[in-house]
């Protein structure tokens, strides 16, 4: 067998092996590690298999890598799918890397290319980095490998139509280009750059006007905030660019299978540590529990607490929710932390992640309109305009509870254009006008009968008022009893916790006195001075911060 065939299959083994090592690695990385960030993208897009949704991507610079992302992104719906498609996704990006710099660095190609896989793994570390980012990476060095040596004239004609297609990344294609055919030959790269820049400009202020010249010149579609830094966006393809022009450079005669494999595991090791700091874990554990709240792992919540505190009042309400669907909020509330009085509740925030705990919390409390309202507020949030398959099927869930048919059609013949959410909105809509299937519905059915019947103003500053109302409304609601208990030692109102005992013992289904209501006691009957008392230590803490909405009163607790 001649040496070159030899050597070309060392090569392609090896290229193989790295590749089946990644996929297998990214699979688990997601699967295992990060399946509540899959969980949070998909939450935040409503993809639709509709011609319109097609056109609406198509309108702007890199619509077509939006269009592709956002396909793909869908898949997230179902966990290992989506762990299936980012495989897919870093196996391509990691293999049209490979090809561009096979030509100078022969076998250690495929080892070199993991640096740029290692970045942009770490980039994605930031939740706002959407899926068209690599996709338009992976189409822009895709092309620049087909032209090959083409003539530079050819770049006249695909330079506007991939910037229109995948956006800014066209820049990593003008490189790539230059590299191929020479620095002299393709113009010193000034002229490519500079047409490029043209086109940017000319598309910027006679079509772009609304968005802003960092959108128009880094990207509107790789990122969820418009506002957001993007020239963290420049990393990669600057790599990659570095990494094919340096290479140019170097002159490899042979490779070593053995050679290669010691600097891709070198490269592999270093890159888990960058990773391993890329990914904020305060931040990951908060999108774990609304992650665990999504799919109603109450257990898994608390236990998650347990072993990790974020001290937010994000973390507070989905660990009281979590402890409130398991009947053992009045036992151990105070055992994990409470940010201060909003730790049940919290007030409409103004962006799209803060108030997904109330939300929840308002449906199965039986506040049903209040959920409704915090979901479509949560989905206007969204900053790229998008819709939310969850949050639409939230939506659905309070207008036909609240028998407002005609609303809830609106909403489901959107879910029906799409693939994952289309079953349970077909199911939905058999449900639309039956009285007698909605009232037999585990849950629909439950919360009609919780749900206040007549309409009166919400006031949040007496959220505790309305628990209490909620309560008297269907004592049977032991969640809204608990939840007004809980929100009365928030605030500290102690005599009003003390009246509502009576309540406690009567309705709540308890043995015998839960055990946060005693710790509560002994702190009110001690002055605040109780040792190793979970209710003291927050009061004394929440004191200390002088919270104008607490109501303790200096000879009650100090």
């Amino acid at each position: 067998m001649p040496n070159k065939l030899k050597e070309l299959l060392k090569n392609r083994a090896v290229d193989i092996s790295i590749s089946f090592v990644l996929g297998i690695g990214v699979f688990f990385f997601w699967l295992e590690g990060f399946p509540q960030a899959m969980s949070y993208q998909e939450q935040y897009q409503l993809f639709l298999w509709t011609g319109d949704y097609f056109a609406e991507s198509m309108r702007l610079p890199g619509g077509l890598a939006r269009y592709v992302g956002e396909f793909l992104t869908q898949f997230y719906y179902v966990e290992w799918l989506g762990a299936l498609v980012l495989a897919f996704v870093f196996v391509a990006f990691h293999a049209v890397a490979s090809l561009c710099l096979r030509q100078a660095l022969k076998g250690y190609a495929a080892s070199v290319a993991l640096i740029p896989v290692v970045l942009l793994l770490m980039m994605m570390g930031d939740e706002c980095v959407l899926l068209s980012y690599p996709v338009a990476l992976i189409v822009a060095m895709a092309v620049a490998l087909i032209l090959g040596k083409a003539n530079r004239l050819v770049d006249l004609a695909v330079v506007p139509l991939l910037f229109w297609l995948v956006g800014p990344a066209v820049w990593l294609y003008v490189a790539l280009r230059g590299a191929v055919l020479g620095v002299k030959k393709y113009g010193w790269l000034a002229l490519p750059a500079l047409y490029l820049f043209l086109i940017q400009e000319l598309s910027y202020h006679f079509l772009l006007q609304q968005w802003s010249l960092a959108e128009a010149l880094l990207g509107m579609n790789y990122m969820r905030f418009p506002e957001y830094d993007r020239w963290q966006i420049v990393y990669v393809p600057a790599a990659i660019a570095a990494l094919v022009w340096v290479s140019k450079a170097i002159v490899v005669k042979e490779t070593k299978m053995v050679m290669s494999l010691v600097l891709c595991c070198a490269i592999c090791v270093g890159g888990w540590f960058a990773i391993s700091n890329a990914y904020d874990k305060g931040k990951y554990e908060l999108i774990k529990q609304d992650y665990l709240i999504r799919n109603e792992r109450w257990n898994d919540i608390v236990a998650n607490a347990e072993r990790y505190t974020v001290p937010v009042n994000f973390w507070s309400e989905s660990v009281n929710l979590a402890l409130a669907m398991n009947h053992d909020l009045a036992n151990r509330q105070f055992s994990f932390f409470q940010s201060g009085v909003d730790a049940l509740l919290m007030p409409m925030m103004r962006d799209l992640t803060s108030n997904l705990p109330t939300m929840e919390a308002f449906f199965r409390l039986g506040l049903v309109n209040e959920s409704m309202r915090y979901a479509f507020d949560l989905q206007e949030s969204i900053p790229n305009g998008k819709k939310s398959g969850r949050l639409t099927k939230r939506i659905v869930e309070c207008c036909i509870i609240n028998g407002k048919y005609d609303v809830a059609r609106k909403h489901i013949n959107l879910l029906k254009k799409s693939l994952f959410y289309s079953e349970w909105a077909k199911d939905a809509e058999s449900y639309l006008g039956n009285e007698a299937w909605i009232n037999a519905h585990p849950q629909w059915g439950k919360l009609r009968q919780l749900r206040y019947k007549d309409d009166f103003l919400f006031y949040y500053g007496e959220k505790d008022k309305i628990l209490g109302n909620l309560f008297i409304n269907n004592t049977d609601n032991k969640m809204a009893l608990e939840y007004f208990m809980g929100e009365l030692l928030l605030r500290g109102d102690i005599q009003m916790f003390q009246q509502g005992l009576g309540w406690a013992q009567q309705y709540g289904g308890y043995a015998s006195m839960p055990a946060g209501y005693q710790d509560a006691m002994r702190c009110i009957q001690a002055g605040g001075e109780v040792f190793d008392n979970r209710y003291s230590d927050y009061a004394k803490r929440m004191k200390h911060m002088m919270d104008p909405r607490m109501n303790i009163e200096e000879e009650s607790v100090h």
